[in-house]
């Protein structure tokens, strides 16, 4: 193999995220994205490494056997999807298959068995993010005005995802009207190389089971604009769910990331109200909250059924990497005490401002990083629940959390590459996996929730 060659092969296996191994021949492999077992492909070499190395997908030359039409227009243009060409029983047994695989190689070595749970789908398939950002730029260079997701594979290009599958109508409806609305304008958006320009992104959500929706749309300073006209035609629009807030967020930050510098409310408030297994949430425009509420209730349940019975509710429990305070506010009825510890300070407010809505008051939530946060709480814990970020938890943190000795504790993760490198120093430090379970929070994509009940030994 050659950088530059173009070869076909065959798709043996896919590892997770998106990582498909290509067989060129007996002695050649390559890893290539956006592939599925079974499909035999034409692939461009980028690296090339003791027979090994990384290609691109040029073609997909016969398709795998129980490969499907995707339903959506978009598929392989936009890169918000991956396996929308199989079917939903499919993409759970390739997600499963990938987590088991990846914490076989890690608990192979302790010394009891695990208990392989599998993976628990999410009741809905489709249209169900609660969740969208969108980018403005232009579907082809100097074209007109778009906004939607960037190309897959693309830098610049922005297509706008009119018939995405993944959000529901609305959110569809508010993509359209919004990109009409600025094409009009003559505004130009933010271009991620010069540094000039005005439009920036489109923030969207919308909670699943109240059908409260927040807009938020994301500009520079660069200009100075009257939103009022743009808020008039939001609130004309005809909606199956309910605007209750539209905000003006300024973001001159060079990277093409949403950061809030400033927020003006143009219209409501600046929330949305969700509501699971009974609690209420208040998420406002840049909370961390699980991106499919169906899926959340699911999760957070099987988490809830695999702590089981604390005993005597004189306990308290660490939910590490807390978010908005969802998990610790389902272990709040069985705890004499939950503590919460999370890095952003926003969802820390609106953990703090739920617990107050929902009636708990043995809830504390602290704003700080874990690695620092646990040398000042002098509470100790009887359980701890861990909810980190994708790239896991800290590696200093980490003798902190197995330092309290505690018999039981769940780790919650949304990357099984992060989980797997953890549980590692778990398993050094005298701790075995007893169950393990996934749940599909993202269908049609490669990502999948795992959750870990670990004892000690």
């Amino acid at each position: 193999m050659k950088r530059g060659e173009l070869l076909e092969g065959v798709v043996e296996r896919v590892e997770f995220p998106n990582k498909g191994l290509v067989r060129i021949d007996d002695n050649n492999t390559l890893w290539v994205k956006n592939v599925i077992p079974g499909q035999h492909v034409s692939v461009r070499v980028k690296k090339v490494r003791n027979g090994a190395g990384e290609g691109m997908l040029k073609e997909v030359i016969k398709k795998a056997d129980n490969e499907i039409d995707p339903p959506c227009s978009y598929f392989n243009i936009c890169g918000g999807c991956t396996y929308t060409n199989l079917s939903y029983e499919d993409q759970l047994r390739l997600k499963e298959d990938q987590v088991h695989r990846l914490l076989d190689k890690v608990l192979k070595d302790q010394e009891a068995p695990y208990e392989w749970c599998g993976i628990k789908g999410s009741p809905k398939e489709n249209e169900y993010r609660n969740k969208m950002e969108f980018t403005f730029g232009d579907e082809y260079k100097d074209g007109p005005l778009s906004l939607g997701m960037h190309k897959r594979g693309g830098f610049f290009d922005v297509v706008c995802i009119d018939d995405c599958k993944i959000c529901d109508e609305d959110y569809r409806r508010i993509l359209v009207s919004t990109r009409d609305f600025f094409r009009k304008s003559g505004l130009k958006f933010y271009h991620r190389m010069n540094h000039q320009g005005y439009l920036r992104h489109l923030l969207v959500r919308k909670a699943s089971h109240t059908g409260e929706i927040l807009v938020a749309i994301v500009t520079t300073t660069q200009e100075e604009y009257d939103m009022s006209g743009y808020v008039g035609m939001l609130r004309d629009l005809k909606l199956d769910g309910e605007i209750v807030g539209i905000l003006h967020t300024f973001n001159d930050s060079l990277s093409d990331v949403v950061q809030n510098d400033r927020t003006e409310v143009l219209f409501g408030r600046d929330h949305i109200c969700e509501e699971l297994l009974g609690l209420k949430f208040n998420i406002s425009e840049f909370s961390f909250f699980q991106t499919n509420s169906y899926s959340a209730e699911v999760l957070y349940e099987t988490v809830r059924d695999l702590i089981g019975d604390l005993g005597k509710k004189d306990k308290t429990v660490y939910d590490l990497y807390s978010g908005t305070g969802t998990i610790a506010q389902l272990m709040a009825p069985v705890s004499r005490k939950v503590i919460g510890v999370e890095i952003v300070e926003e969802a820390v407010l609106a953990a703090r401002q739920n617990a107050v809505i929902n009636g708990l008051d043995n809830c504390e939530f602290i704003a700080g990083d874990v690695l620092a946060v646990l040398d000042d709480i002098t509470e100790k814990p009887v359980f701890i629940i861990l909810d980190p970020p994708r790239e896991g938890i800290h590696p200093k943190a980490l003798p902190k959390i197995t330092g309290y000795g505690i018999d039981r504790l769940i780790y919650v993760s949304c990357n099984p590459v992060s989980l797997a490198r953890d549980l590692k120093d778990f398993i050094l430090a005298g701790y075995r996996v007893e169950k393990s379970v996934c749940v599909d929070q993202f269908p049609g994509t490669c990502h999948v929730e795992s959750v870990c009940l670990m004892s000690k030994v």
